[in-house]
């Protein structure tokens, strides 16, 4: 059979029309290389150089509920860095730091006054704790490099124990907490002028942190010693890092948001705990009274809340029945350091946990009125925490947590105020 060639001629037309069509719809509908589409956004972005970052949390506004505050400022310091001195004696001050870190902040700052007026040099302190035995170089605690380097040109600083002052018998000198020029002059210039090395012990007639009003002469090196020389060794440091974010991590539902209630069984106990502050409030509460306070003024059954209690009580049960992520520091701390800090029977490092996460915390309720609750108001003054709750009856039900922020907070006359701006 003939084969016609206009049959051949069209068929291969039809072929190509069709391959052709095909490669058209390849192009434009899979591969969009002619369509240029314009993303908002930076131009020239290079994604190979972005950073991934854990996403920010999303939280439910009908969960995240509560009297929660975001932070303030963080404060400068104010004061003028003390100018070095020329004439410097050859003597020494020696001391301790004893009781606890809410001691230390006061017992740093007087020994560096007192340091500084005789022109003395500082001997590094070690650190007792209130048990027989518990004794502890201040590395163990404490950044040394960085006590040493915040009070160069301000005194000088000795990290060993001379010879002279190891082999001899130092003279004992009482000094009142936040010691004044007038009482070193009057009592302590004399023994050390006499004796060239001392030992200072330092006692408090009073126990809270207001500013004194009217007061000159060393305040700079009160402010310095107190809030520029104390940081955490590297090892503790971290252990409160991991500690807090376990905290963060346990109240998703309140954006991260966590409370710290300085509130110790056996504190409670104590006859001191039996009266009431110069307002009137009572001294101490317990836990009953603490579930009962940040639930009136409006906290949610899911708030989780840190103790300073060590392990758990049964009476702190009342607190939990309210607010069942409420925990201590043996259920939080990190099982590999568990033993070191909790089960050795160092409790002045015990403190020295607790001090810094209620420094940090969001919120910070004192259980308990005294120098803790003072220092760690300083502290969190001057870090922009200012959201301190101290707790009260609360008789109406219109009350806020505003109604019971701290008068070192509302009225600003803690000492913190004298030392930023």
């Amino acid at each position: 059979m003939a084969v016609d060639p206009k049959q051949i001629l069209g068929a291969f037309l039809t072929f190509s029309m069709f391959a052709m069509l095909a490669n058209m719809i390849k192009e434009d509908h899979f591969t969009p290389t002619n369509v240029s589409v314009k993303l908002p956004g930076p131009p020239e972005i290079q994604y190979d150089k972005i950073r991934i970052t854990e996403p920010k949390r999303v939280t439910n506004p009908k969960k995240n509920t509560g009297p929660w505050v975001e932070d303030g400022v963080e404060l400068k310091s104010c004061w003028t860095r003390p100018a070095p001195k020329e004439a410097e004696s050859s003597g020494f001050v020696t001391f301790s730091l004893m009781h606890g870190p809410e001691y230390h902040i006061s017992q740093i700052a007087d020994a560096v006054v007192v340091a500084r007026y005789l022109g003395a040099t500082l001997v590094l302190p070690d650190i007792r704790g209130s048990q027989p035995g518990d004794k502890r170089n201040f590395d163990e605690v404490y950044n040394v490099e960085k006590f040493v380097k915040s009070l160069d040109g301000v005194i000088k600083v000795t990290k060993d124990q001379p010879a002279e002052v190891a082999a001899g018998k130092l003279a004992v000198v009482k000094v009142p907490n936040r010691v004044t020029e007038d009482h070193i002059a009057e009592h302590i210039e004399p023994v050390f002028r006499m004796k060239r090395n001392i030992r200072l012990v330092t006692y408090f007639p009073s126990v809270n942190m207001r500013k004194a009003e009217g007061k000159k002469g060393l305040d700079s090196v009160a402010c310095l010693a107190m809030f520029g020389t104390l940081q955490l060794e590297s090892e503790l440091q971290e252990v409160v890092d991991l500690m807090v974010e376990r905290l963060r991590t346990s109240s998703r539902k309140s954006g991260g948001k966590f409370i710290a209630v300085d509130l110790r069984v056996d504190i409670l106990e104590k006859k001191a705990c039996q009266g009431r502050t110069d307002s009137g409030r009572k001294s101490c509460y317990d836990a009953q009274e603490i579930a009962v306070f940040l639930r009136e003024i409006g906290f949610q059954k899911d708030t989780t809340i840190y103790l300073t209690q060590s392990k758990w009580h049964d009476s702190l049960d009342a607190l939990k029945e309210f607010f069942p992520k409420t925990y201590t520091k043996d259920s939080i701390i990190p099982g590999d350091q568990k033993h070191k800090f909790l089960d050795s029977g160092a409790f002045e490092v015990e403190k020295v946990l607790d001090f810094y996460i209620c420094s940090e915390s969001d919120v910070f309720v004192p259980a308990i009125s005294g120098l803790f609750y003072a220092n760690v108001a300083g502290k969190r003054i001057a870090s922009g925490r200012t959201q301190i709750l101290v707790p009260s009856e609360v008789s109406s039900s219109s009350a806020s947590a505003a109604d019971f922020i701290s008068s070192y907070v509302s009225k600003k006359n803690h000492l913190a105020h004298s030392c930023f701006c």
